[in-house]
């Protein structure tokens, strides 16, 4: 098999930093992946949330094809024709000014960390006393490189590579005490996820939300909202920081901005842009010409495909299916998240490893984080007999585990009277 040979070698050149599920894909279609034998597999995490137009979409195909025949590279001291179209795309679907163009998700966070870091040394050139500290939550994930990975919560993401960047403080999960007891005057911004994804798909509350909003307000500290897994129209709008009516001064997006092709963006306010000029910050491949008109493409497509509404349906198709699930079986404890980033949770992390498996076993494609939690991350072509399939094999799945486990089970003992 052509996958043992790409295997041996993985395991003799590359770093060992993943450990990957035995199956080789070779191509996809729509909502499915196929491996080299053929077989299809229903891809209910497209890529952890990148591919939001499934595979083989004309739109980005066109898109691709079109603009690699015409400019794939320049640098970002001369002008190509994407950055512009997208940031006026960008900028009226999320309500902010300016735009930034990074590699990935990770980059675009470090970015706005930085763009925090400046705005706070602006406001004090202007005399406003503020400082240099950030507010991040427990179970955040922001991303891998230092700064993105000091203000991630889980330590076995930061430890290794201690000492990490200092002037973090992490509060507690939508507790708004907590939040209010640990900000003060020294905090140049509140990092949120509106969603948190790799900690578990876990919405803030409105209240949380809009106590960050208030204290960031009341001394100008920034309110920057991570959007990289929950934006771009996976929760039914174009940022989730939508459904609660608050704006935050700053949002980063990546994941599904181009359809698969490397790109991160931070969008922030006029009055937060004011801290940056020319050479403070940079990059040698953010907002390239194909990734810049491949996004220009996908949010087209959603627009034109209505995708948006259709998220919204199918995710609360989907959610509704699994609470349902939920009540047949005991070992799912929690069902939570909106439009099309959903989660499960479960009562045990071997039970959600066992679930991973099996449902890859039937070639359906899912994934577990925060080690109980199966997350959904479908592309938004997504329809409802894909969920009706997903939800017969998780039923399978848990009732045969729940027979396996009363099996093993020791048996009563009988009290004589």
């Amino acid at each position: 098999m052509k996958l043992e040979k790409i295997r041996a070698v993985e395991e003799r050149l590359l770093l060992p930093t993943y450990e990957r599920s035995a199956v080789l894909f070779v191509g996809g279609e729509g909502v499915h992946l196929i491996d080299e034998n053929g077989d299809r597999y229903l891809d209910l995490l497209s890529g952890i949330g990148v591919n939001a137009l499934g595979y083989g979409h004309p739109a980005i195909e066109e898109a691709i094809a079109r603009q690699s025949r015409a400019l794939i590279h320049t640098s970002n001291l001369f002008f190509h024709e994407g950055q512009a179209e997208l940031a006026v795309r960008l900028t009226g679907r999320t309500g902010l000014d300016r735009v930034f163009f990074a590699n990935t998700g990770t980059e675009a966070w470090e970015g706005a960390l930085k763009l925090a870091r400046a705005h706070a040394g602006l406001l004090r050139n202007e005399g406003k006393p503020i400082g240099t500290r950030f507010l991040a939550l427990e179970q955040s994930f922001h991303g891998r490189t230092f700064g993105s990975v000091s203000t991630t919560w889980k330590a076995k993401y930061r430890e290794p590579f201690g000492p990490v960047v200092p002037g973090v403080d992490f509060v507690r999960f939508n507790d708004v005490a907590d939040l209010r007891a640990k900000f003060s005057g020294e905090v140049c911004a509140i990092l949120v996820e509106p969603i948190q994804g790799e900690g578990g798909i876990r919405p803030l509350t409105k209240e949380f939300f809009a106590e960050a909003r208030t204290l960031a307000t009341s001394t100008g500290a920034l309110l920057i909202a991570d959007e990289i897994q929950s934006g771009m129209g996976r929760t039914g709008k174009w940022c989730a920081y939508q459904h609660y009516g608050i704006l935050p001064d700053v949002t980063t997006l990546a994941k599904p901005l181009a359809g698969g092709i490397p790109l991160g963006a931070v969008v922030c306010t006029e009055d937060a842009a004011r801290a940056i000029h020319a050479g403070m910050h940079g990059t040698t491949f953010g907002g390239g010409p194909l990734a810049c008109a491949v996004a220009i493409a996908v949010i087209d497509a959603i627009e034109k495909q209505n995708l948006l509404a259709h998220a919204t349906e199918v995710g609360d198709y989907f959610q509704h299916q699994l609470r349902q699930l939920a009540a047949s079986h005991e070992a799912i404890v929690d069902v939570r998240g909106r439009g099309l980033m959903l989660a499960a949770e479960l009562d045990s992390a071997e039970l959600a490893k066992l679930t991973v498996s099996e449902m890859l076993k039937r070639r359906i494609v899912i994934n577990c984080t925060s080690d109980m939690v199966l997350r959904f991350l479908p592309p938004f072509l997504i329809e409802c007999p894909h969920v009706d399939r997903a939800i017969d094999a998780l039923n399978e799945i848990l009732t045969e585990h729940a027979a396996a486990a009363g099996a093993t089970q020791p048996a009563a003992q009988t009290q004589e009277v």
